[in-house]
């Protein structure tokens, strides 16, 4: 009679984890000891964790041994080794925001959703490698260098969650907290295959955290590559009230927009994301193509003028008034320290008007907004963002056109794949009202339960 295979925990999903430690086949010392030898084997190659204390996730991991054993565990993600975005705090970590410019201190305390993790047994390996001050879509820095894609290492994965997912991706720990200030978790999750998941602000509550130079814009979310691994992350952080419903999902009425305007898409994704609106329409959805319930040139805007104010008043504060080590963030300083007062104020009351019109078309005229993820597919890991998609010039947020309505709008997305596009990952995302986490999350399970990805893993040695 054939032995059976030995469990590879660096392969499991955090709710499978969690069941082999209940069961006893598996323990969180094992998961630990496994997780931290594949990062030890592939980080180098990827980037993705920059800061790693396998010290303590080691430790953490044996008290949880220890509850597991007298059945007095925390909750699900008692012994779960995850990473944190490094702009986030964790206590006793370096937090450098990937800039030479923000002073690289060593903060005493997490930041509120770590300390509910920490609180509820998660085994917090490390830190995951950002963009500077998290301002680009893609993950590069003078600091630390850049994070590759592991579906392809000559490609990044995005940004400014580019450590991230390229952890979950690599099974370098099952799950990754990250931040979504325009995107950066959706678009991340569809350059590697993973679920991403932007809430409401206020669903995963913050203190204790970085300045916050983009206001609600940016949340704190989970990174996953199973949807209840996402729902359990998010419950950890922000409350039972973030997890999907287990009755079967609702019926929703989806408004699919293949496009913004002109903007241009790649034509393979352009034709996954169509294949992920018929397959919704399968399930029992009432999915209409139609145009975005806004006008994208007179929306879209309005990020990089706030991202612009936020960014010069950051540096401002800071002794001597620092430089960017980015070009890029160094034009986007300038721009914020010359914008004057009412323009700032016009953006500012440009999103408050969006906002009341996003809640009222998601309260009365459909329930959800289906696009693309991203427009392009992932491009070199040291160019800030691809030149061209489809054929067609694209200028830095080309590629990005799709995601930062949901942070203008005050809005939860979620952010699925589909199918692969020339041998790399893609995704779209669903976007609801304010507080509709729940109804995502239970019609993410129902497409994923139909059309499942969680055994799509990239190549490694």
């Amino acid at each position: 009679m054939r032995e059976p295979a030995p469990i590879d925990p660096t392969t499991l999903s955090a709710e499978a984890l969690a069941q082999h430690y209940r069961s006893g086949a598996l323990s969180p010392l094992e998961a630990a000891r496994a997780v931290l030898g594949r990062i030890a084997r592939l980080n180098p190659q990827l980037n993705a964790v920059i800061a790693l204390d396998g010290e303590g996730a080691l430790a953490a991991a044996a008290r949880s041994e220890a509850r597991w054993r007298a059945d007095r565990p925390l909750g699900p993600l008692d012994g779960v080794p995850l990473t944190v975005k490094d702009n986030i705090p964790v206590a006793g970590l370096p937090c450098r925001w990937g800039s030479p410019a923000w002073p690289g201190t060593i903060p005493a305390r997490d930041e509120l959703p770590v300390a509910r993790l920490r609180a509820a047994g998660a085994v917090i390996l490390g830190k995951t490698n950002v963009p500077e001050f998290t301002l680009e879509g893609y993950t590069d820095n003078t600091l630390f260098g850049p994070t590759r894609n592991p579906w392809n290492t000559r490609l990044t994965p995005g940004g400014s969650s580019g450590g991230a997912v390229a952890a979950v991706a690599a099974g370098l720990g099952p799950l990754a907290v990250g931040t979504d200030g325009g995107g950066s978790i959706r678009r991340p999750a569809s350059h590697t295959g993973l679920v991403g998941l932007k809430p409401t602000p206020g669903r995963a509550p913050r203190a204790d955290g970085l300045p916050a130079i983009l206001l609600d814009l940016e949340v704190i979310g989970p990174i996953a590559r199973t949807v209840g691994d996402a729902a359990l992350l998010l419950e950890a952080m922000g409350g039972p009230a973030a997890r999907g419903p287990s009755f079967p999902a609702p019926r929703l009425r989806i408004r699919y927009v293949p496009r913004f305007g002109a903007s241009p898409v790649d034509p393979g994704i352009a034709a996954a994301v169509a294949a992920a609106a018929g397959r919704l329409a399968a399930l029992g959805h009432r999915v209409e193509e139609g145009p975005p319930p806004f006008d994208p040139e007179a929306i879209l805007p309005l990020f990089p003028a706030i991202a612009s104010a936020g960014l010069a008043w950051l540096l401002g504060s800071l002794p001597g008034n620092p430089s960017p080590a980015s070009p890029a963030l160094r034009a986007m300083a300038g721009a914020g320290r010359s914008m004057p007062a009412a323009a700032l104020f016009a953006a500012l009351d440009g999103m408050a008007a969006f906002r009341l019109s996003m809640a009222r078309f998601l309260s009365t005229d459909c329930d959800a907004i289906l696009t693309p993820s991203a427009a392009a597919l992932p491009w070199p890991a040291t160019e800030s963002h691809p030149p061209e998609i489809g054929g067609q010039p694209a200028g830095p947020r080309g590629h990005a056109v799709f995601t930062n309505f949901a942070n203008l709008g005050a809005l939860p997305g979620i952010a699925l794949p589909c199918d692969p596009v020339a041998g790399m990952p893609a995704g779209f995302q669903l976007v609801g009202a304010p507080g509709a986490e729940g109804t995502l999350l239970a019609v993410a399970r129902e497409y994923e339960a139909a059309h499942p990805w969680a055994q799509r893993w990239p190549e490694l040695p």
